[in-house]
């Protein structure tokens, strides 16, 4: 992610401060004019040179700041110097304040927009101690003199931490504001990979028999007429299944990288795959009304396939939310053997214990390799999808090929959604 930068200030503001700065040298010089002609002392001309110079650089207080100080101390050092050496300056008003008029605003710009504390807090402290001169008897000197600079300089630093403070805040409420933007972003692109899965888990499975049982249909009648008809069918189911692919392939993230291919199922989904389904309240529209694993296997036996089905223990242990699950294994198991090993032998194996659900999934290797149309009309979320679903209610998901040939598909449930605790430990 990259940094945001700054917006740039409009012109209207530079001008604003420029007319700021332009102002305040106008009145330090018409206040130092106004002293020199109210004084009856003829005073020499290096001390109000120095006043002036010193106005005039209050024009770079802000792009400057710290030789502005400088500045400013180098023309208080000749008043310093009347001071330690009486009659260097022909007339001087020793009962005054030795700094320059402009000093106040140089102490205050310097704490501000400067950028080296150190030096400017040490030039301030020199100044400072110039206006307060603590060893003159004068003691009346000392308040005016750190009116003059040490107040303006303590005044900077508290408006240069409100004004950090302030852009603190900002970068803040900023940076906040992406990362809702950024949480809003996720959260459509798993809705997109959350409808990407349950359209693979509802409409793949339910399309891949009615193209089953078109073919069928097509060998077992010897009416041509029915015979075309059922080769369309076939046809628009497996152009369906392509569609559906493709549509799929649409509401996945296009952001990130495919996952690695598995043996026996369609291109899996990346791994950043959003987790779907596991919670108890999920009674989506797509979830089958009743986990009923007798039908499904009755429903793919009808269409052509040789399913074995096995049941042991109390069906009745497992909660709805374990029973979706199961179903859903089951489900895409049998879709991949649709397309991948149509015709071979399926055994499904279903245990209930007290604690757990296992599903065992096992095709044999198919007599005539699988079905070209059907196995190329991957939805791209398969085993990946069921992986993530599985370990989102807490079980373990297995598949690849068998030893003795084909493939399988294990899962390992809970009979119950374990709490989010206990899966963050990995219970």
């Amino acid at each position: 992610m990259t940094n945001m930068t700054r917006v740039e200030q409009p012109d209207w503001t530079l001008w604003r401060a420029r007319a700021v700065d332009l102002t305040l040298c106008l009145v330090v010089l018409t206040a130092l004019v106004a002293i020199l002609r109210s004084t009856e002392s003829t005073i020499d001309w290096v001390a109000p040179g120095l006043q002036a110079l010193a106005a005039v650089s209050l024009l770079f207080r802000r792009t400057a700041p710290l030789p502005v100080l400088v500045l400013m101390l180098f023309a208080a050092m000749p008043m310093f110097v009347e001071g330690v050496l009486p009659g260097t300056l022909p007339e001087v008003d020793r009962a005054g304040v030795w700094v320059p008029l402009a000093a106040p605003f140089a102490c205050y710009s310097v704490m501000v927009y400067g950028t080296e504390l150190v030096p400017a807090w040490t030039f301030t402290a020199v100044l400072t101690l110039i206006a307060t001169r603590p060893w003159s008897p004068e003691v009346a000197i000392i308040a005016p003199g750190l009116l003059l600079t040490a107040v303006p300089a303590l005044a900077g630093m508290y408006v240069r931490a409100q004004r950090r403070l302030t852009d603190a805040l900002r970068d803040r409420a900023e940076r906040a504001e992406r990362e809702q933007h950024l949480l809003a972003e996720q959260a459509r692109a798993e809705e997109r990979a959350n409808l990407a899965v349950e359209m693979h888990d509802i409409l793949t499975h339910r399309v891949s028999l009615m193209v089953l049982h078109a073919g069928a249909l097509r060998l077992s009648t010897a009416e041509d007429s029915t015979r075309a008809a059922a080769e369309e069918l076939r046809a628009a189911g497996c152009q369906a299944l392509e569609e559906l692919r493709e549509f799929v392939g649409v509401l996945r993230s296009p952001s990130t990288p495919a996952d690695e291919e598995e043996a026996g199922d369609d291109e899996e989904t990346p791994d950043g795959l959003p987790l779907v389904g596991g919670g108890d309240g999920e009674e989506a529209s797509g979830e089958p009304p009743a986990r009923d694993l007798a039908q499904l296997v009755a429903e793919s036996e009808a269409a052509g396939m040789r399913i074995e089905l096995v049941e042991s223990g109390n069906r009745l242990v497992a909660s709805p939310v374990i029973g979706r699950t199961a179903y859903r294994v089951v489900q895409e198991a049998l879709a991949n053997a649709i397309k991948h090993a149509p015709g071979a032998p399926v055994r499904v194996h279903v245990r209930y214990a007290s604690d757990r659900l296992h599903l065992t999934i096992r095709n044999e290797e198919p007599e005539h390799g699988p079905a070209l149309e059907l196995s190329r009309s991957g939805s791209g979320v398969g085993l990946t999808g069921l992986r993530q679903r599985v370990g989102l209610v807490g079980g373990e998901l297995r598949a690849g090929p068998h030893p003795d040939g084909g493939f399988e598909v294990d899962a390992e449930l809970p009979v119950f959604v374990p709490a989010a605790g206990d899966l963050r430990r990995g219970r």
